[in-house]
């Protein structure tokens, strides 16, 4: 696969390192570490220039930090002459806050969709959104993958007694995604 190069945040290396190998790619060389103030540093080990770059990051964990360092790996490349960077971002950060549900709250999923786009990302990947309308937050391609077929096939596969399983979602969204499976009983849990 020439032209590709796949850079992983700090976030999930084991992923990425997944994602790598099952392309036959090498990851590539990133250094991120944090100033005596906590400042994020990202330096990207190798040249980029007119590369297709994947940058995979979560939003889980450290959110905050994550988010920044995956917005500076986006800038570090789209400035060193990256010809596209896609953003894989398995969990998307604020997809909860992704309407107005009280005076004066914002739509930080909205945010996060800008912050995105002006750091440089040309093209989204993540997956099971909170609310597809979040796709609409952006200018660029988005591509929200379902997990849920994979999910239902290893159920079926490593359960024995699936059929008589539950399935446990924290909010209605996603009670609504596991109802949609079919075959399972979901209860409604609050957080």
């Amino acid at each position: 696969m020439p032209n590709i190069k796949i850079f992983s945040g700090s976030s999930h290396p084991d992923l990425s390192q997944k994602i790598a190998d099952r392309l036959g790619l090498e990851l590539g060389k990133v250094v991120t570490k944090k100033f005596s103030n906590q400042e994020t540093c990202v330096e990207i080990g190798e040249s980029v220039r007119g590369e297709d770059v994947y940058i995979v990051q979560s939003g889980c964990g450290e959110i905050n930090d994550n988010l920044m360092e995956l917005l500076i790996m986006i800038n570090a490349c789209k400035i060193a002459s990256a010809s596209r960077v896609t953003a894989v971002i398995p969990c998307f950060p604020y997809a909860r806050q992704d309407k107005k549900d009280k005076s004066r709250a914002p739509i930080s999923a909205k945010l996060v969709a800008n912050m995105l786009s002006v750091a440089g990302a040309d093209h989204i990947i993540t997956m099971d959104l909170h609310a597809s309308q979040i796709q609409g937050f952006f200018d660029i391609p988005v591509d929200n993958l379902y997990a849920e077929p994979a999910v239902l096939k290893w159920i079926k596969e490593n359960i024995n007694e699936w059929k008589n399983c539950t399935i446990v979602s924290p909010d209605a969204g996603g009670a609504k995604r596991c109802v949609r499976g079919g075959t399972f009983r979901c209860t409604l849990e609050a957080v």
